[in-house]
């Protein structure tokens, strides 16, 4: 029985930038699928099952201030340029749950790329004392 989105808890939030490798690039590059692994702090993990995925586009802060009401509406069901994250709840090897995700922003005009996050790592909420 696979467990759902919501039969987890946090045990640690990281919020590190982390470097992804695919065995198969994504085709498209700014809705990719989950890496095949990643390296944090020097450590490298296979990805060897994703649990959940979901997206988020929602405009943060003044970025959410610059639209129409209606625009904004259209924005947040199907995105717009630099705006969004992509979140991948996966299983490891070594035997980890991770929560990562891809952020669409750029960080400056000559980045257009966005970058891959070590969100934080969870546990399964019923072996939880």
């Amino acid at each position: 029985m696979s467990l759902k989105k919501d039969d987890w808890i946090p045990i640690r939030f990281i919020a590190e930038e982390i470097e992804v490798q695919f065995d198969r690039s994504p085709m498209l590059t700014k809705k990719p699928d989950p890496p095949s692994e990643f390296i944090w702090q020097g450590e490298k993990f296979r990805i060897v099952e994703v649990i959940s995925r979901w997206f988020s586009y929602a405009r943060k802060g003044r970025m959410a201030k610059n639209m129409q009401p209606e625009n904004l509406r259209n924005a947040s069901r199907r995105g717009s340029w630099g705006v969004g994250r992509f979140y991948f709840r996966v299983g490891t090897e070594p035997d980890r749950i991770f929560d990562l995700y891809y952020d669409r922003a750029p960080e400056e005009a000559g980045d257009r790329k966005g970058h891959w996050y070590l969100w934080r790592e969870m546990k399964e909420a019923k072996s939880v004392e």
